[in-house]
């Protein structure tokens, strides 16, 4: 299942983390809210943004 959570510390800081999302995916369903709670101080990305979806993969042959 895809979640996003926008997580609010005591500060007033504000974490967008998502779930279920493989590659950048996760990017384009969260920039909005990223727009729209402001400037982005930084980016940690998990295992997940690290797979590639089948239909992504590409075959290379390399020939010499």
């Amino acid at each position: 299942m895809k979640t996003i959570e926008i997580v609010v510390a005591p500060d007033g800081s504000t974490r967008v983390e998502t779930r279920g999302f493989t590659g950048a995916t996760c990017r384009e369903a969260s920039r909005f809210l990223e727009q729209a709670l402001g400037r982005t101080s930084a980016e940690h990305t998990t295992a997940e943004f690290h797979q590639v979806l089948a239909s992504q993969a590409v075959d290379q042959h390399y020939t010499t």
